[in-house]
């Protein structure tokens, strides 16, 4: 069976302090107050997963709060997020690669399906992940998100198949699990770093590795 999983807090921690400690950062840089960018950021997650570039991220985030910086303020403060998704994606645990090369040694083909803002896809090439996918889709680049069932139908495309024919498998945020459901795929959540939807009905397992045997 072919599968199609999510990113943050399924195959890798999704650090989410680390990353309000970094946008607290880039507040400093930009000379406006470091709580309400961080505020601002998580406001804006239904509008940072579809569009806008990081430095337009920064420039309309920083405007709403009051800010005017320069142009070498957005770009060291775009810098400052670029590098984090770079360091959070090469932190991929040797045993999420080691389950991923299993299942590609099984015959299963392997899709990504992220909820992602822009540097995380334009990190995700340089990463040890990036080799081990068929495909991968970013919400940022497709103009899609999750729950919504075309996603999903978009990342069976690549992989040539029905979205019937895939598991998908995430921790849950977003409703992910129920809109991959909606698009006619097997759920899985994953707590192995969050259990996010205690609630769900369906399958869950502690650990990706259970997903070989």
């Amino acid at each position: 069976m072919d599968l199609i999983l999510d990113l943050f807090h399924t195959l890798l921690d999704g650090a989410d302090d680390e990353r309000d400690r970094v946008v607290a950062d880039m507040a400093t840089v930009l000379d406006v107050s470091p709580s309400a960018l961080v505020a601002a950021y998580h406001a804006s997650w239904p509008d940072r997963l579809v569009r806008w570039t990081v430095e337009e991220t920064i420039t309309i985030l920083t405007a709403r709060i009051g800010g005017a910086p320069n142009p070498a303020q957005v770009t060291q403060a775009a810098e400052l997020r670029r590098a984090l998704a770079r360091r959070l994606l090469a932190a991929v645990p040797k045993s999420t690669l080691d389950t991923l090369d299993k299942l590609r040694a099984n015959g299963s083909r392997l899709a990504l399906v992220s909820n992602a803002t822009a540097e995380t896809a334009e990190a995700w090439p340089h990463t040890p992940l990036a080799d081990r996918f068929d495909a991968a889709v970013f919400s940022c680049t497709v103009g899609l998100a999750k729950p919504d069932p075309a996603i999903y139908r978009l990342a069976a495309s690549r992989l040539g198949i029905p979205p019937e024919a895939c598991i998908f498998v995430g921790d849950g945020a977003d409703d992910e699990l129920t809109g991959a459901a909606a698009a006619g795929m097997t759920a899985i959540r994953t707590t192995e770093h969050r259990d996010g939807v205690p609630t769900w009905p369906g399958r869950t397992i502690s650990t990706l590795s259970a997903l070989v045997t």
